[in-house]
């Protein structure tokens, strides 16, 4: 049996919340080992779009499948996680108090217990596991100290690092660069790229110049559908994108 070419695939997805359509048959579809960027006004569906794929949220019409053969409309959330969603939101969730290497040794995939993780008999493997996070997220330097201490920027790559940790085959990854400097934007957008090498990666993000880094295909949602989609210039170019997202 062949693999499907897709790594998740949304069909005919409808939301309704007091009868505001936040989703209006919404179809979209991500290949295995793409990184795809999601743009939109305010509204647009984004954050309902990522609920519902992370079980959040129960569509009330539609198809949601993962990898191809998983229905992520009968999963609850710890189901959906463990079959290698990740999710990062635009506010950074890490444990402040502990150093940076210990953060991403709790997000390590096994044991899920905060004190079996922190002193239960490691195997060998957990440290380097926890350099190689690190250094794909640029904080190898910054290993020992605590995580609170760290900048904005920072926190956001250390909770990329404990995202990774937890081998996710696909991230979502809500507004990266919201506060970054633009040195660290530009090191974020050279990040992503490294981890889509190995993961399929979905970014919903609002900075029209960072996503242009990115260079990869962009999806335009508009009152919760698909408006436009393909490279950045080819969609900035079509008229009804420019109406109701970019401006004249």
């Amino acid at each position: 049996m062949t693999a499907s070419p897709s790594i998740l695939n949304l069909e005919g997805v409808s939301v309704s919340f007091d009868g505001f359509r936040a989703l209006n048959n919404l179809s979209l579809q991500v290949d295995r080992g793409e990184m795809r960027a999601i743009i939109g006004p305010n509204g647009a569906g984004k954050t309902t779009m990522m609920d519902v794929i992370t079980g959040k949220t129960r569509p009330d019409t539609g198809t949601v499948y993962f990898d191809g053969r998983h229905d992520l409309r009968k999963l609850d959330e710890a189901a959906i996680a463990q079959l290698g969603i990740g999710r990062k939101f635009q506010k950074p969730t890490v444990f402040e108090n502990l150093t940076v290497a210990d953060n991403v040794l709790l997000a390590l995939a096994g044991e899920r217990g905060v004190f079996a993780n922190l002193f239960s008999r490691r195997p060998r493997t957990a440290g380097d596991d926890v350099d190689r996070f690190l250094g794909i997220a640029r904080l190898l330097q910054h290993r020992n100290r605590v995580a609170g201490d760290l900048s904005h920027g920072q926190k956001q790559w250390l909770e990329i690092a404990m995202l990774l940790a937890q081998d996710p085959k696909l991230l979502l990854v809500d507004e990266p660069v919201a506060g970054m400097t633009d040195a660290e934007t530009d090191q974020t957008a050279e990040l992503l790229r490294e981890i889509a090498e190995v993961h399929s990666v979905v970014v919903v993000e609002h900075d029209m110049e960072f996503v242009r880094r990115l260079g990869v295909k962009v999806t335009v949602l508009h009152e919760g559908s698909v408006l436009a989609e393909g490279s950045l210039d080819h969609v900035s170019r079509n008229e009804r994108v420019i109406d109701v997202y970019l401006g004249r």
